[in-house]
């Protein structure tokens, strides 16, 4: 004869670990490693230099890249309003890399 189950109650009630995942602070080691691995492959084809020169021959690439690595919130000096840039097209990427990151340090 079978006994009856509470409602909720799970079948197994042993599952030691499973489901529980990595302990919080771990980092992924798969993501360090390609991570790693990229890093190393931009340094390989010539760092910053290769960077630019992709920067000219693919404008929309690039600008992808800049804006995975800026931050995703973006406030003013002391938290205040950010300040816009109008800029006339065509214009050459780096230099609106350039005049964006002075704009951000304040240094426009």
């Amino acid at each position: 004869m079978m006994t009856a189950r509470k409602v909720g109650e799970s079948r197994r009630t042993n599952r030691g670990n499973a489901g529980r995942g990595r302990v919080k602070g771990v980092p992924n080691k798969v993501t360090g490693a390609l991570k790693d691995m990229i890093l190393g492959a931009l340094d390989a084809a010539g760092g910053q230099h290769y960077l630019t020169q992709q920067a000219h021959a693919h404008p929309g690439a690039f600008f992808t890249l800049l804006g995975k690595v800026l931050p995703l919130q973006v406030t003013g000096n002391d938290e205040g309003p950010i300040k816009t840039l109008s800029v006339d097209l065509p214009i050459d990427p780096i230099d609106a890399a350039r005049v964006y990151m002075e704009m951000m340090r304040g240094d426009a």
